[in-house]
């Protein structure tokens, strides 16, 4: 496989176990494109450049954005490099940010707990929105930390399987066109490009995580859940969904077993403090 086919997505990661010959990871949740300076004041407007302004909630979402957008766009990434996406919350810039906007991008699913609040404070100054998730059967796990214990809790990392990017492709994609009416041929031809990518992309994993004999991989936390699903692997994960997360002492024991019974080669985690190439999944 091409190492820049679909690199919007994050690094391709090999070997996650003694069968696996080519497997696949995409971009997991750490955010690594630096934050870029808030937006001015003003009520959204296209930006002085003719550009549409575009913020989006953290990267995957600031990637597909730019992807779609290209060179009609401005896109800044609210979540700034080495921040969790889960848990942050937006700043008073950052809001001015968001208002200051012609769009405001994000994943939805759960990920971004503030944005409905956000979007309501800011009253008639809101941006228009898109959840890029919408249409997506979500998948419902049981919690095991704090207060989630035992509740079906909703698993965002969609955008971590082909298949679903492109859908949220397709959404981000409509809401340009929305937007910038006058540009619609030409983020529709950027989406026709990055959506054959993204079938390309699902043909590749089909083939290859066909002939493996062993499906399990060993995670730093469950954010493989639509990856896995879609190709018949399972995940092993250190951590759950949060992943800052502290397994127990019997949960990292049953792990280590597992690792050494089944003769796991690689175990991928995430280091935000050091992406690599767009992603902060470090294998």
């Amino acid at each position: 496989m091409s190492r820049t086919r679909f690199s919007f997505l994050g690094r391709i990661a090999a070997a996650a176990a003694v069968a696996f010959s080519a497997v696949m990871l995409v971009v997991a949740c750490s955010a690594t494109q630096t934050a870029q300076s808030a937006a001015s004041s003003s009520s959204s407007e296209a930006s002085s450049d003719g550009k549409i302004s575009v913020v989006a909630s953290f990267y995957p979402m600031a990637d597909f954005a730019q992807k779609i957008g290209g060179d009609k766009v401005d896109v800044k990434c609210l979540v700034p490099a080495g921040s969790e996406p889960h848990d942050w919350e937006p700043t008073p810039e950052d809001i001015q940010a968001i208002d200051a906007a012609d769009l405001l991008v994000y994943n939805g699913a759960g990920m971004e707990s503030w944005v409905d609040d956000v979007l309501s404070s800011s009253g008639t100054d809101a941006p228009q929105s898109v959840c890029a998730s919408d249409g997506i059967t979500l998948r419902q796990v049981v919690g095991d930390e704090g207060d989630e214990t035992g509740k079906l809790i909703t698993d965002p990392h969609v955008w971590n399987s082909p298949k679903n990017a492109e859908v949220e492709l397709r959404n981000i994609a409509n809401a340009l066109e929305k937007v910038d009416p006058d540009n619609k041929d030409y983020y529709e031809a950027n989406y026709q490009q990055v959506a054959a990518e993204c079938e390309q992309l699902d043909s590749d994993f089909s083939q290859t995580l066909s002939t493996c004999s062993k499906k399990e991989i060993v995670v730093s936390h469950e954010a493989w859940g639509y990856l896995c699903d879609a190709y018949g692997l399972t995940e092993v994960g250190i951590a759950g969904l949060d992943p800052e997360a502290e397994p127990d002492a019997q949960s990292m024991a049953e792990i280590s077993d597992k690792v050494r019974n089944d003769g796991v080669t690689t175990i991928f985690y995430e280091d935000p403090r050091k992406p690599q190439g767009g992603s902060g999944d470090r294998v």
